[in-house]
């Protein structure tokens, strides 16, 4: 049978591809992606857990080691405490250590942390904002910031972030992130153990 209404079907047609690409541009290019190595992260202001709110800025100046983890992320529990004697460290007193919780749930996480002890400062992410910005796609995920808010590499899975190997990791990294013309820092060290990443 033929289309009696092959205008139109042709202004349908038009409209609809138009109301698609509107919608891409709406959505920016990189929104929701994870800044690159070597970028700066964002400013915007932290939800504190444990601890009241402050903006990333605020850690301006310091050499800066951010952890993603959640209450129910099996690898994130096991590194906590490693990660806390490497805070604590004399060796980890160069560094400002944070913690940001993916938690949907506020009150899981601050169960967990008041379970674990922590005395580190935390953060809560509910609405994925830092997630996306950090590239939280899967946890636990440590993102190393050098004193200008430039990311320098990012260290996935559950780590023993006291021990000798990691320490040397870090620091390599750091110094790394500070040269002219920096290779990626995940080309140049491994990680010293295998990844144990829980999917988001």
């Amino acid at each position: 049978m033929p289309d009696a209404f092959p205008l139109l079907r042709s202004r349908l047609l038009t409209g609809l591809c138009l109301t698609l690409v509107c919608a891409g541009v709406a959505a920016s290019p990189g929104a929701g992606e994870p800044v690159p190595e070597g970028r700066t992260l964002p400013d915007m202001l932290m939800n504190g857990l444990n601890g009241p709110d402050r903006s990333l800025a605020s850690y301006s100046g310091r050499k800066l080691i951010i952890n993603i983890w959640a209450s129910w992320c099996t690898p994130c529990r096991a590194e906590a405490a490693s990660l806390e004697r490497f805070a604590w460290s004399e060796a980890g007193s160069r560094y400002a250590v944070i913690g940001i919780s993916t938690d949907d749930d506020r009150r899981a996480a601050e169960r967990w942390l008041k379970q674990s002890n922590a005395t580190l400062n935390h953060y809560l992410d509910r609405a994925v904002v830092l997630e996306n910005m950090l590239g939280a796609s899967r946890i636990p995920l440590t993102v190393l910031v050098d004193e200008h808010g430039r990311v320098i590499t990012r260290v996935r899975g559950a780590q023993a972030w006291d021990a000798p190997e990691m320490l040397q990791l870090i620091e390599k990294a750091f110094a790394q992130g500070t040269r002219p013309r920096p290779r990626k820092v995940q080309d140049a060290l491994p990680v010293p153990q295998k990844a144990m990443s829980a999917p988001r």
